[in-house]
Protein backbone atom coordinates (compact mmCIF):
# COMPACT_ATOMS: atom_id res chain seq x y z
CA UNK A 1 0.00 0.00 0.00
CA UNK A 2 1.07 3.16 -0.80
CA UNK A 3 1.90 5.84 1.61
CA UNK A 4 -0.07 9.09 1.81
CA UNK A 5 2.19 11.82 1.24
CA UNK A 6 2.34 15.16 3.13
CA UNK A 7 1.85 18.45 2.13
CA UNK A 8 5.48 19.53 3.60
CA UNK A 9 7.31 17.16 0.61
CA UNK A 10 4.93 18.61 -1.98
CA UNK A 11 8.02 21.18 -3.56
CA UNK A 12 10.79 18.02 -3.21
CA UNK A 13 8.33 15.48 -4.56
CA UNK A 14 7.30 17.78 -7.23
CA UNK A 15 11.05 17.93 -8.31
CA UNK A 16 11.64 14.52 -7.93
CA UNK A 17 9.16 13.67 -10.55
CA UNK A 18 10.07 15.85 -13.40
CA UNK A 19 13.88 15.07 -12.92
CA UNK A 20 13.21 11.90 -14.56
CA UNK A 21 12.70 13.55 -17.29
CA UNK A 22 16.16 15.97 -16.83
CA UNK A 23 17.56 12.55 -17.35
CA UNK A 24 16.21 11.73 -20.55
CA UNK A 25 13.89 9.06 -19.21
CA UNK A 26 9.79 9.18 -19.97
CA UNK A 27 7.51 10.85 -17.34
CA UNK A 28 4.19 8.18 -16.98
CA UNK A 29 1.66 10.46 -17.35
CA UNK A 30 -2.15 9.07 -17.91
CA UNK A 31 -4.83 9.55 -20.73
CA UNK A 32 -7.34 10.83 -17.76
CA UNK A 33 -4.91 13.16 -16.68
CA UNK A 34 -3.99 14.40 -19.91
CA UNK A 35 -7.75 15.08 -20.82
CA UNK A 36 -8.56 16.48 -17.36
CA UNK A 37 -5.55 19.21 -17.73
CA UNK A 38 -6.89 19.62 -21.20
CA UNK A 39 -10.22 20.70 -20.21
CA UNK A 40 -9.13 22.92 -17.49
CA UNK A 41 -7.32 24.79 -20.52
CA UNK A 42 -10.32 25.13 -22.84
CA UNK A 43 -12.44 26.33 -19.99
CA UNK A 44 -9.75 28.43 -19.19
CA UNK A 45 -9.43 30.12 -22.63
CA UNK A 46 -13.29 30.12 -22.94
CA UNK A 47 -13.59 32.38 -19.64
CA UNK A 48 -10.52 34.62 -20.28
CA UNK A 49 -12.18 35.56 -23.86
CA UNK A 50 -15.89 36.11 -22.29
CA UNK A 51 -15.48 40.23 -21.18
CA UNK A 52 -16.41 40.54 -18.35
CA UNK A 53 -18.70 44.05 -17.53
CA UNK A 54 -16.49 46.78 -15.67
CA UNK A 55 -18.44 46.15 -12.62
CA UNK A 56 -18.03 48.17 -8.75
CA UNK A 57 -16.26 45.65 -6.78
CA UNK A 58 -17.76 44.21 -3.76
CA UNK A 59 -16.17 42.80 -0.24
CA UNK A 60 -14.68 39.24 -1.16
CA UNK A 61 -12.37 37.02 0.24
CA UNK A 62 -9.81 38.26 -2.84
CA UNK A 63 -9.70 41.83 -1.57
CA UNK A 64 -10.69 41.75 1.90
CA UNK A 65 -6.83 42.30 3.08
CA UNK A 66 -6.35 44.97 1.14
CA UNK A 67 -4.66 48.27 2.86
CA UNK A 68 -7.98 49.86 4.34
CA UNK A 69 -7.96 53.29 2.44
CA UNK A 70 -7.48 51.81 -0.92
CA UNK A 71 -10.62 49.14 -0.41
CA UNK A 72 -12.73 52.21 1.00
CA UNK A 73 -11.98 53.90 -2.62
CA UNK A 74 -12.63 50.46 -4.39
CA UNK A 75 -16.07 49.79 -2.96
CA UNK A 76 -17.25 53.36 -2.62
CA UNK A 77 -15.22 55.88 -5.22
CA UNK A 78 -17.94 57.29 -7.73
CA UNK A 79 -14.97 57.01 -9.83
CA UNK A 80 -15.89 55.60 -13.38
CA UNK A 81 -14.28 51.84 -13.28
CA UNK A 82 -10.95 51.50 -15.76
CA UNK A 83 -10.60 49.40 -18.35
CA UNK A 84 -7.91 46.59 -17.75
CA UNK A 85 -4.83 47.31 -19.97
CA UNK A 86 -3.93 44.51 -22.51
CA UNK A 87 -0.69 43.59 -20.87
CA UNK A 88 -2.51 42.90 -17.59
CA UNK A 89 -4.93 41.03 -19.28
CA UNK A 90 -2.45 38.58 -21.17
CA UNK A 91 -0.83 38.80 -17.43
CA UNK A 92 -3.90 37.56 -15.94
CA UNK A 93 -4.09 34.77 -18.65
CA UNK A 94 -0.80 33.11 -18.14
CA UNK A 95 -0.92 33.34 -14.39
CA UNK A 96 -4.09 31.55 -14.38
CA UNK A 97 -2.68 28.96 -16.57
CA UNK A 98 0.83 28.40 -14.35
CA UNK A 99 -0.80 28.48 -11.52
CA UNK A 100 -2.98 25.42 -13.10
CA UNK A 101 0.22 23.97 -13.95
CA UNK A 102 1.38 23.66 -10.60
CA UNK A 103 -1.77 21.40 -9.82
CA UNK A 104 -1.12 19.35 -12.37
CA UNK A 105 2.61 18.70 -10.96
CA UNK A 106 1.05 18.40 -7.75
CA UNK A 107 -0.81 15.27 -8.64
CA UNK A 108 1.98 13.84 -10.70
CA UNK A 109 3.83 13.80 -7.97
CA UNK A 110 1.41 11.74 -5.84
CA UNK A 111 0.07 14.21 -4.06
CA UNK A 112 -3.78 14.67 -3.84
CA UNK A 113 -5.70 17.86 -4.49
CA UNK A 114 -9.55 18.10 -3.30
CA UNK A 115 -11.67 21.10 -3.01
CA UNK A 116 -10.60 23.28 -6.27
CA UNK A 117 -12.56 26.68 -6.27
CA UNK A 118 -14.55 26.02 -3.53
CA UNK A 119 -16.88 28.27 -2.49
CA UNK A 120 -16.23 29.59 1.60
CA UNK A 121 -18.09 32.21 3.80
CA UNK A 122 -16.67 33.87 6.73
CA UNK A 123 -18.79 36.46 8.48
CA UNK A 124 -20.98 36.80 4.99
CA UNK A 125 -18.08 37.50 3.05
CA UNK A 126 -17.72 35.21 0.18
CA UNK A 127 -14.81 33.42 -1.44
CA UNK A 128 -13.18 30.31 -3.22
CA UNK A 129 -10.22 28.92 -1.91
CA UNK A 130 -8.10 27.52 -4.28
CA UNK A 131 -7.57 23.84 -3.02
CA UNK A 132 -6.76 21.54 -0.41
CA UNK A 133 -3.61 19.60 -1.10
CA UNK A 134 -3.24 16.16 1.36
CA UNK A 135 -5.90 17.86 3.08
CA UNK A 136 -4.59 20.84 4.01
CA UNK A 137 -5.88 24.38 2.76
CA UNK A 138 -3.48 25.71 0.16
CA UNK A 139 -3.58 28.88 -1.83
CA UNK A 140 -1.44 28.31 -5.10
CA UNK A 141 0.32 32.07 -6.34
CA UNK A 142 2.35 32.92 -9.60
CA UNK A 143 4.74 35.45 -8.62
CA UNK A 144 7.66 37.60 -10.25
CA UNK A 145 11.01 37.35 -8.81
CA UNK A 146 11.00 40.25 -6.52
CA UNK A 147 7.28 38.65 -4.88
CA UNK A 148 8.69 35.29 -4.80
CA UNK A 149 11.42 35.28 -2.42
CA UNK A 150 8.70 36.79 0.23
CA UNK A 151 6.98 33.10 -0.24
CA UNK A 152 10.37 31.51 -0.31
CA UNK A 153 12.38 33.36 3.01
CA UNK A 154 9.04 33.54 4.74
CA UNK A 155 8.35 37.21 4.94
CA UNK A 156 5.03 37.98 3.02
CA UNK A 157 3.78 39.27 6.43
CA UNK A 158 6.02 42.50 6.35
CA UNK A 159 5.16 43.13 3.00
CA UNK A 160 1.87 41.64 1.87
CA UNK A 161 -0.12 44.86 -0.09
CA UNK A 162 -2.34 42.80 -1.53
CA UNK A 163 -4.03 40.84 1.58
CA UNK A 164 -2.90 37.23 0.87
CA UNK A 165 -2.57 36.35 4.34
CA UNK A 166 -5.64 37.72 5.26
CA UNK A 167 -6.95 35.23 1.94
CA UNK A 168 -5.55 32.31 3.55
CA UNK A 169 -6.68 33.46 7.26
CA UNK A 170 -10.23 33.39 5.82
CA UNK A 171 -9.46 30.05 4.44
CA UNK A 172 -8.30 28.28 7.22
CA UNK A 173 -11.26 29.77 9.26
CA UNK A 174 -13.69 28.31 6.90
CA UNK A 175 -12.60 24.81 6.71
CA UNK A 176 -12.03 24.80 10.93
CA UNK A 177 -8.21 25.16 10.88
CA UNK A 178 -5.31 27.05 11.47
CA UNK A 179 -2.97 24.97 9.51
CA UNK A 180 -2.72 25.71 5.91
CA UNK A 181 -0.29 27.48 3.41
CA UNK A 182 0.81 28.90 0.02
CA UNK A 183 2.47 27.17 -2.86
CA UNK A 184 4.32 29.23 -5.16
CA UNK A 185 5.80 29.34 -8.22
CA UNK A 186 8.84 32.04 -9.63
CA UNK A 187 7.35 32.83 -13.21
CA UNK A 188 11.33 34.20 -14.14
CA UNK A 189 12.93 30.42 -13.74
CA UNK A 190 10.19 27.94 -12.47
CA UNK A 191 11.46 27.30 -8.78
CA UNK A 192 8.90 26.72 -6.40
CA UNK A 193 8.10 27.67 -2.57
CA UNK A 194 5.83 26.33 -0.06
CA UNK A 195 5.12 28.45 2.71
CA UNK A 196 3.43 27.83 5.71
CA UNK A 197 2.66 31.20 7.85
CA UNK A 198 2.59 31.50 11.66
CA UNK A 199 -0.48 31.54 13.47
CA UNK A 200 0.42 34.62 15.58
CA UNK A 201 1.08 36.71 11.41
CA UNK A 202 -2.37 36.08 10.62
CA UNK A 203 -4.92 38.22 11.51
CA UNK A 204 -8.35 37.64 13.15
CA UNK A 205 -10.02 37.31 9.92
CA UNK A 206 -13.56 37.90 11.92
CA UNK A 207 -12.18 40.99 13.79
CA UNK A 208 -10.43 42.11 10.68
CA UNK A 209 -13.98 41.78 8.71
CA UNK A 210 -15.61 43.80 11.01
CA UNK A 211 -13.54 46.53 11.12
CA UNK A 212 -13.68 46.84 7.56
CA UNK A 213 -17.39 46.64 7.09
CA UNK A 214 -17.50 49.56 10.12
CA UNK A 215 -15.26 52.09 8.17
CA UNK A 216 -16.90 50.90 4.91
CA UNK A 217 -20.22 52.62 6.54
CA UNK A 218 -17.87 55.77 7.19
CA UNK A 219 -18.46 59.05 4.76
CA UNK A 220 -14.45 59.47 4.66
CA UNK A 221 -11.87 57.32 3.98
CA UNK A 222 -9.51 55.45 6.44
CA UNK A 223 -6.38 56.94 7.02
CA UNK A 224 -3.65 56.67 4.15
CA UNK A 225 -2.19 52.92 3.75
CA UNK A 226 1.39 54.63 3.41
CA UNK A 227 3.20 57.65 4.47
CA UNK A 228 5.20 59.52 1.63
CA UNK A 229 9.01 59.12 1.70
CA UNK A 230 12.27 61.26 0.82
CA UNK A 231 13.25 61.65 -2.96
CA UNK A 232 17.04 61.50 -2.24
CA UNK A 233 18.63 64.49 -0.55
CA UNK A 234 16.42 66.57 -2.53
CA UNK A 235 14.05 67.79 0.26
CA UNK A 236 10.94 66.53 -2.15
CA UNK A 237 8.88 64.06 -0.99
CA UNK A 238 7.23 61.11 -3.13
CA UNK A 239 4.67 58.62 -2.93
CA UNK A 240 6.64 54.60 -1.72
CA UNK A 241 6.70 52.34 -3.98
CA UNK A 242 2.87 50.65 -3.18
CA UNK A 243 1.26 53.71 -3.78
CA UNK A 244 2.40 54.18 -7.37
CA UNK A 245 0.64 50.76 -8.13
CA UNK A 246 -2.98 52.38 -6.68
CA UNK A 247 -5.72 53.18 -9.05
CA UNK A 248 -6.29 55.84 -6.50
CA UNK A 249 -3.31 57.98 -6.05
CA UNK A 250 -4.85 60.52 -7.31
CA UNK A 251 -7.57 61.09 -5.58
CA UNK A 252 -6.35 59.92 -2.27
CA UNK A 253 -3.54 62.17 -2.39
CA UNK A 254 -5.39 65.02 -4.26
CA UNK A 255 -4.28 67.78 -0.91
CA UNK A 256 -0.58 67.17 -2.29
CA UNK A 257 1.21 70.07 -3.16
CA UNK A 258 -0.45 72.68 -0.79
CA UNK A 259 -3.95 71.20 -2.57
CA UNK A 260 -2.33 71.46 -6.28
CA UNK A 261 -2.47 67.10 -6.15
CA UNK A 262 0.34 65.15 -6.92
CA UNK A 263 3.03 65.99 -10.01
CA UNK A 264 4.82 63.49 -11.87
CA UNK A 265 8.05 63.34 -13.74
CA UNK A 266 9.60 60.88 -15.93
CA UNK A 267 12.97 59.67 -14.75
CA UNK A 268 14.95 57.27 -16.67
CA UNK A 269 13.53 54.02 -13.99
CA UNK A 270 10.09 55.38 -14.09
CA UNK A 271 8.01 57.88 -12.51
CA UNK A 272 7.90 59.72 -9.17
CA UNK A 273 4.96 60.84 -7.64
CA UNK A 274 5.96 64.16 -5.65
CA UNK A 275 3.68 65.14 -2.83
CA UNK A 276 6.00 67.91 -1.95
CA UNK A 277 8.32 69.94 -4.01
CA UNK A 278 11.19 72.03 -2.55
CA UNK A 279 13.69 71.41 -5.54
CA UNK A 280 12.04 71.62 -8.75
CA UNK A 281 13.07 68.27 -10.75
CA UNK A 282 14.94 68.46 -14.02
CA UNK A 283 13.24 66.59 -16.31
CA UNK A 284 9.78 66.05 -18.06
CA UNK A 285 6.76 66.55 -15.73
CA UNK A 286 3.63 64.37 -17.21
CA UNK A 287 -0.20 65.23 -16.85
CA UNK A 288 -2.45 63.00 -15.00
CA UNK A 289 -4.00 61.91 -18.01
CA UNK A 290 -0.59 60.72 -19.39
CA UNK A 291 -0.28 58.10 -16.70
CA UNK A 292 -1.10 54.95 -17.70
Amino acid sequence: MTKKKKLDTVVQDIYDTVAILGRGEPLEVTEEQLDQYAEFMKEALKDWLTPRANKKPTLRMSNVGKPSRQLWYDLKSDREPIGIKPETMIKFLYGHILERVVLFLTELAGHEVTDEQKEVKVSGVLGHMDCKIDGEVVDIKSASGYAFQKFKNGTLADDDPFGYMSQIAGYEHSEGTDQGGFLAINKENGELALFRPQELDKPNIKAKIKKIKSQLKAETPPDRCYTPIPDGASGNMKLPRMCTYCPHKFECHKDANDGKGLRVFEYSKGLNYLTKIVREPKVNEITHKMVK
